[in-house]
């Protein structure tokens, strides 16, 4: 899957809100530069609703040194709007992006904007920008929560590596069994571009609960029956959460994935305690 014998490590961060989540954002950044990331990506609200956070903080990231990928969703967006914020990256000198097609937030209605697809922002990015991008799509081992079925949500991926993806970063999941059942699928198909596993770390057992159900990420009932027994211990969480993490990454590096890409969430202990523990 991958041509580097070395695994590519990468990290997720969001734009933050107001000073304090500034400051949470470096400081993590700071952090997880002991990783030496291959290039860090900050996410895109509902709608665009998060765009100008995501280029502050794109601009934020590169300053310390990072190659910063920001996510780009055609979600409500024409195709001059498109063309403008890609200009304005490429003005910039960033060289990576995330295409997504994002979703519709709460009120925005049917207007979906101009382009429908992630396979036909892959196009749009190709045609407006040639190869000055290196593009990242989203690929779902467990399935997209929206797709009709697996071959379908499948189908759609290859559509988006057709289109010029460069390589993929999936959904996060707990059954490393789905990713490669995924990989084999896509590489049956004639897929031959890196697919990164996302990786979630466990640090809060209500958050970790509700992304799932909306992202569509299965918990294993032991997972969710020993996070119950925890209660209120954070502690105890942290550590089983490091746990589980560490050895479905070590899995996956061991069996072939090409890297691995941490969502995060601004913090960093958490991701750094399950790399520590990796061999590589």
């Amino acid at each position: 899957m991958s041509d580097s014998t070395t695994p590519a490590f990468s990290l997720e961060f969001f734009p933050p809100r107001d000073l304090a989540g500034q400051e949470r954002l470096v400081r993590a950044a700071k952090q997880m530069l002991a990783i030496q990331p291959k290039y860090v990506s900050v996410t895109f609200g509902a709608g665009g609703s998060t765009r100008a956070g995501t280029a502050d903080a794109v601009r934020t990231l590169r300053n310390l040194g990072c190659d910063a990928a920001p996510h780009l969703s055609c979600v409500g967006a024409s195709r001059q709007d498109l063309r403008d914020i890609l200009q304005a990256y490429k003005n910039e000198g960033v060289r990576r992006v995330v295409a997504l097609r994002g979703d519709l937030p709460s009120g925005m209605g049917g207007d979906a904007g101009e382009l429908r697809y992630a396979n036909e922002l892959v196009s749009f990015i190709r045609e407006e920008t040639g190869d000055w991008f290196h593009i990242e799509v989203a690929a779902y081992p467990e399935m997209h929560p929206q797709a009709s079925s697996p071959s379908a949500d499948l189908d759609h991926f290859v559509a988006k590596v057709n289109a010029g993806a460069d390589a993929a970063i999936t959904q996060y999941f707990f059954n490393a069994d789905a990713y490669f059942d995924f990989v084999d699928r896509a590489q049956a198909k004639g897929v031959r571009v890196p697919i990164v596993p996302g990786i979630m770390p466990i640090t809060n057992h209500t958050q970790l609960l509700r992304f799932s159900e909306m992202c569509g990420a299965e918990v294993p009932r032991w997972i969710r029956l020993r996070l119950a027994e925890f209660g209120d211990d954070k502690a105890s969480i942290r550590a089983f959460g490091v746990d589980v993490v560490t050895e479905l990454c070590q899995n996956l590096l061991d069996n072939g994935a090409p890297g691995l890409h941490f969502y995060t969430l601004n913090h960093a202990d958490a991701p750094l305690a399950v790399w520590k523990e990796l061999a590589v």
